[in-house]
């Protein structure tokens, strides 16, 4: 009898939790594993904005695929997703093509630019880890560039960062913290140096609790950062941005380095393999199946599931790729040993913290609000929790945050 294929696209977050999870669960005779990703590495995606600031190196966001999988029960394939032909159980890759009886897509986010003129050309997004080394040397190249010209440019020394979300706050906590650094490391003033978050949205953080998202703004504004809160990029240009609040005011604002970071999507391959979507989501069913699809599972960021409480999608987050990798894992291993009742998902939140540089951070969990130095180090937990997770203590003592205080 011919064992059953499952086949899990990408090693974020979510495919690999449900790829380590699988070869836990199914016996050698069982069934065949195997993973496909672009990279022969998997990164975390939440620390990404540490490499693009330069705070951390982009190797410590990284490790090999290998090292956390068990290649005798799961074969790993380095490959390209092109298309998923989901009506014959097939994925044609750039280097050819494999067929499966079971598919667990978690392909990950692309970046969304609303079709804003010029970002795409003109600004930088923190989206994997060669685009934050390119940030990180971008910025380190206009400091250094500063003091080598007859007439000194102060636009250069100008970061624009678009979006006050997660990401883009997360960024400019560490920017807070490198750029005295930079002035010292290339003989720049401070005060010559210009940080600028625009959002288009009323507030900073939306959805987050207001006094934490306060604490948050005010202790980012000593650090010198300037909001623009309520202020849309119309466009990107070689020279910086134009953005608009209200219908009048329009306004350049020159910068040597726009970084976006204001919204994401799911990923392209999904329209391209026809699955119906939005923005590249796919509402799955609660036991994270595309609807009227049997084999075909979806987890991660391009899952779409709705939270009933506030009647939203959950956010695309790391925390609940993991927990929705788990589900995924045990539903599929329920179906290949032919029981039909699959587990539906259920967001357990453990809790929400984003840092605000080293040894800042604001959150909540436990039910309770937490700030600077104790916040923190909640932050390093979850994300030695996640390594945890997925690799075991070894890779916690070889990638973990142990700097706590």
């Amino acid at each position: 009898m011919r064992k059953p294929k499952i086949v899990v696209l990408g090693a974020g977050y979510g495919g690999l939790m449900t790829a380590t999870r699988l070869q836990k669960q199914v016996g050698v005779n069982e069934a065949d594993i195997v993973l496909v990703n672009k990279n022969d590495y998997h990164y975390e995606t939440t620390w990404l904005h540490e490499a693009s600031a330069g705070t951390l190196h982009h190797d410590r966001v990284r490790y090999d695929v290998r090292e956390v999988i068990d290649t005798q029960k799961v074969e790993f394939v380095q490959a390209t997703v092109e298309e998923i032909k989901h009506e014959e159980n097939r994925v044609i890759l750039d280097s050819g093509e494999i067929s499966y009886d079971y598919l667990v897509i978690s392909l990950g986010a692309e970046s969304e630019t609303f079709g804003i003129k010029g970002l795409k050309e003109y600004a930088f997004s923190i989206v994997n880890v060669n685009a934050a080394r390119q940030i990180r040397e971008h910025i380190e190249y206009q400091f250094a560039t500063y003091n080598t010209e007859a007439e000194k440019k102060d636009e250069r020394l100008t970061i624009v960062v678009g979006g006050a979300g997660f990401t883009g706050i997360e960024f400019l906590g560490e920017l807070s913290n490198r750029i005295p650094e930079l002035c010292k490391e290339y003989d720049v003033d401070f005060h010559k140096v210009k940080v600028i978050c625009v959002e288009a949205a009323p507030m900073v953080l939306p959805g987050f609790d207001p006094e934490l998202v306060n604490y948050a703004t005010s202790y980012l504004e000593k650090k010198g950062v300037e909001f623009r809160i309520g202020t849309a990029i119309k466009e990107a240009t070689p020279e910086g941005i134009i953005v608009a609040k209200g219908e009048d005011e329009v306004e350049e604002i020159k910068a040597g380095t726009v970084v976006w970071a204001a919204g994401v999507r799911g990923n392209s391959v999904i329209e391209k393999s026809g699955i119906e979507a939005m923005r590249g989501r796919v509402k799955v069913n609660l036991d994270l199946r595309v609807p009227g699809k049997e084999n075909l599972f979806i987890v991660g960021d391009c899952s779409l599931i709705i939270n009933e409480e506030i009647n939203r999608p959950y956010p695309p987050t790391a925390q609940i790729a993991m927990q929705q990798g788990e589900v995924c894992a045990r539903n599929i291993v329920a179906l290949i040993r032919g029981k039909n009742e699959l587990e539906t998902f259920e967001f357990d939140n453990k809790g929400t913290v984003c840092s605000l540089g080293e040894d800042e951070a604001i959150g909540t969990a436990f039910g309770k609000k937490f700030v600077g130095a104790k916040a923190s180090f909640l932050k390093k937990m979850i994300d030695n929790r996640a390594l945890y997770m997925i690799g075991g203590p070894s890779l916690v003592f070889k990638k973990g945050k142990f700097n706590i205080f």
